[in-house]
């Protein structure tokens, strides 16, 4: 199994996109302050994560999140969590 996944990060509030074949080491990654893209964001909660079956569709997926299109369906789909934090 493959995760597409976004973290939201209460420091800067804004969401980290990515995918993994292991979603809880990951996180612990994330966590530490292993993963430099996220080290200076943290602390981080994982607002968001998706299964797939295939590497390159979890990768299809990350790809499109990170989109215009994709923040606006992460907006709709996460529309109750995105309210409690404003």
């Amino acid at each position: 199994m493959h995760y597409t996944y976004v973290l939201y990060s209460e420091k800067d509030q804004k969401n980290y996109v990515g995918y993994t074949e292991d979603l809880r080491a990951r996180l612990k990654q994330h966590d530490q302050g292993s993963v430099i893209s996220t080290k200076h964001r943290r602390p981080l909660r994982l607002i968001y994560f998706e299964a797939c079956v295939d590497k390159k569709d979890a990768m299809k997926r990350e790809k499109y999140l990170k989109t215009h299109y994709g923040r606006m369906y992460l907006k709709k789909r996460l529309a109750g969590f995105l309210s409690e934090i404003d």
